[in-house]
């Protein structure tokens, strides 16, 4: 009896544990800064949404909101179009020095995004691509794209090569095959990278504010900036935070069973 029940209890603890911060951040949304700063309160006394209905007609939020669901689309798609080709050759093709590119782009994932906020700011200044979703997006490119590689090519590693023979002797194209044939059966190391490539993109703050200003402003650096005569607004910030976890789930509805086919059968 023991037994059945201890692995239980501890998964309710973990649960527990884990959405609380998330019950608080809902918490803390529905409540004014007044009982905000009274003390701690479980439940609130007198809920409110007048917060999300001011980020809704502030026209700098939805902006904002807005420029961020932007350029995370745009890096998205580029990563995972650029990635596909790249871990086909990878994992059917051997090269001179192909372990050692491999190798090299993963290294891109190996250092802090601050260490490229300097240069990816003088360049786009340069060029004129500052303060435009462009430069975030292909700014996080840097990042993403090696990591699509990376799991993009654990699942191609998993089909065999004579489908890919099979397919030429039947007089299939390459892309013809590749896009009729071969995506079909890599579709759960499609979701699996287009869900990671989303996640830090959205999450990503440090390139993103600094490769911004006024006119490609993103989500998190008006939150950021969430300053008034009477100090922080808790309560709006909670807010915020509330609908920034909102694409993020969506997306990992909508590709819910690719992301548990993943994790079972590919890379990561």
């Amino acid at each position: 009896m023991t037994r059945g029940v201890l692995p239980k209890l501890g998964l309710v603890l973990y649960l527990v544990c884990l959405f609380l911060p998330i019950y608080w951040l809902i918490n803390m949304s529905l409540r004014t800064n007044e009982d905000i700063m009274s003390g701690l309160v479980i439940w609130p006394r007198h809920p409110t949404l007048i917060k999300y209905f001011f980020i809704f007609h502030d026209p700098t939020w939805v902006h904002a909101f807005l420029v961020s669901l932007t350029y995370v689309a745009i890096n998205t798609v580029i990563s995972v179009t650029v990635a596909l080709p790249a871990a086909y050759a990878f994992s059917r093709y051997h090269f001179i020095g192909d372990k050692h590119l491999f190798f090299w782009l993963l290294t891109n994932l190996m250092a802090p995004t601050a260490v490229f906020a300097l240069p990816f700011f003088n360049l786009y200044y340069a060029v004129g691509l500052f303060d435009t979703v462009w430069a975030v997006a292909l700014a996080h490119c840097l990042f993403n794209v090696p990591l699509a590689v990376w799991i993009l090519e654990g699942f191609m590693g998993g089909v065999p090569r004579e489908i890919d023979e099979t397919a030429a002797i039947d007089g299939y194209s390459f892309w013809r095959f590749f896009v009729r044939i071969f995506l079909p059966l890599i579709a759960n190391g499609v979701g699996v990278t287009a869900f990671f490539c989303f996640m830090f993109s959205w999450v990503e703050q440090l390139l993103a504010t600094t490769l911004t200003a006024t006119k490609a402003l993103p989500f998190a650096a008006v939150m950021s900036r969430s300053y008034s005569a009477s100090g922080m607004d808790w309560s709006l910030l909670a807010a915020a935070g509330v609908l920034t976890m909102i694409p993020g789930a969506l997306v990992i509805w909508f590709v819910r069973n690719h992301i548990a086919k993943g994790f079972a059968l590919g890379r990561v």
